[in-house]
């Protein structure tokens, strides 16, 4: 099937180079002339495991290419998916809307009778019914298709998705199994059909679950810095209960990127749009249970200190909001990072992957090319993306370097007892100063 992909920022560019590698022949659009030339290059412009070598072996064999060209797109493609952002309005929770209704209109503008329009951006409800009148008026129908992409885990996540959701008219649903056969014939992923509302509804009732889960652990976790209790062995014990799971309860700085804060604020004010607000409010909690974990973290911080970061030398491990990403939106390291250092600490920063991020955004920091460069003369080590190369560092290749061994793990992702075992005063949200007697 000929397909179009409108928008080739992080979604666009995964859901591009994953259509093309179930054989259909895909055109990716975007305005961004520098994006699409280093697309059509074969080099992706944000990390990504496993999309590079995806984009590269789909652009050789000739079913994917790139373009500015919305006329190209329309005369291209059967079927168009629409991957824009929806990013958070400035001073507002709503959710920007301004570039999928671009999208559309510049799709409907020169698109051909009896094309398909797909949306895959997180939109609030009611947006699929205002834009499918638009797309019926231009002779097209509309459906809603939501994406549920992890970021480090998108080709995964795209070619061997948990579930597939679409909404819309059973004729343009019908083409839209027919993108999916290539998935949904070959493996147990359901298909789940039903209408507007509820397909996009499902996404953010998704994150907002998740947001939960990962707050209500965090919530815990101020309780257990009050009793003396450990947030781990909770968590742990909990786990164990069928009806909770472990998955997403592991106490920590919180949430962070691109999805989670911006969506679960966006639910919020929509909710409040309709006259339901009071359905949602305990999401405003969700939200400042996380935004504490941060502050916390420089409390913690200070408390190592003897009550004062000013003049001490702080090595920060981690800069992007989670691992196996660059992404530093909303990202609780750099808030504590820069939290930090407004308090009077030097500061210096170190990530695998998000350091050109970081740099670009947080330019007052100071970077380095490797984890004992943060922490050479250190006084205070912060630990504070869970990337591999910091869950398995030995405590003494940083011991053998720093200044002073005290650390506070923002992950609860280091081993504590090696950590203690090789000299270090280890610290971290949720847990007992020192362990149990």
């Amino acid at each position: 099937m000929r397909i179009s992909v409108i928008g080739t920022g992080y979604l666009g560019a995964t859901h591009a180079a994953a259509m093309a590698e179930l054989g259909h022949d895909v055109l990716g659009v975007d305005v961004d002339d520098l994006k699409v030339k280093r697309l059509d290059a074969g080099e992706v412009p944000f990390y990504e495991p496993g999309l590079p070598e995806l984009l590269q072996r789909n652009l050789a064999a000739g079913r994917l290419r790139f373009t500015t060209s919305f006329d190209q797109a329309a005369a291209f493609g059967d079927v168009h998916f629409i991957c824009v952002g929806t990013p958070q309005k400035r001073g507002e929770f709503s959710a920007d809307l301004t570039y999928v209704d671009a999208a559309v209109a510049s799709l409907l503008a020169v698109m051909r009778p009896g094309g398909v329009v797909v949306g895959k951006s997180t939109v609030p409800a009611g947006t699929a019914a205002r834009l499918a009148a638009d797309v019926e008026a231009a002779g097209g129908q509309l459906v809603w298709n939501p994406e549920f992409l992890r970021e480090g885990f998108a080709v995964q996540d795209t070619l061997r998705p948990d579930r597939i959701v679409m909404g819309g008219p059973p004729e343009a649903v019908e083409v839209l199994q027919e993108v999916y056969a290539p998935i949904t014939e070959n493996s147990e992923t359901p298909c789940i059909v039903t209408d507007y509302a509820t397909a996009e509804l499902v996404k953010v009732a998704a994150n907002s679950f998740l947001a939960t889960k990962i707050s209500f652990i965090n919530a815990m976790a101020e309780v257990c810095e009050v009793t003396g209790g450990d947030v781990v062995e909770l968590a742990a014990a909990l786990s164990h209960d069928a009806r909770i799971g472990g998955r997403f309860l592991h106490a920590g700085l919180g949430f962070g990127g691109g999805c989670l804060p911006k969506d679960i604020r966006a639910f919020m004010a929509r909710a409040g749009e309709l006259g339901v607000d009071q359905a949602l409010t305990f999401l405003k909690e969700i939200d400042a249970i996380n935004m504490r974990r941060r502050s916390r973290m420089v409390d913690l911080a200070r408390e190592l200190c003897d009550g004062s970061l000013a003049g001490v030398r702080v090595g920060v491990l981690g800069a992007a909001f989670k691992p196996n990403s660059d992404d530093i939106r909303d990202s609780p390291a750099l808030d504590v990072a820069v939290a930090v250092q407004r308090a009077g600490a030097a500061v210096r920063v170190y990530d695998p992957q998000a350091m050109q991020n970081a740099r670009r955004d947080f330019p007052t920091l100071a970077y380095v090319p490797d984890a004992p460069s943060a922490v050479a003369d250190a006084d205070l080590v912060l630990h504070l993306t869970e990337w591999p190369e910091f869950r398995q560092m030995h405590p003494s290749t940083l011991g053998e370097v720093v200044r002073e061994k005290r650390i506070v793990d923002g992950r609860n992702a280091l081993d504590s007892e090696l950590w203690r075992a090789n000299g270090w005063t280890y610290r971290a949200l949720g847990r007992p100063v020192a362990p149990a007697a």
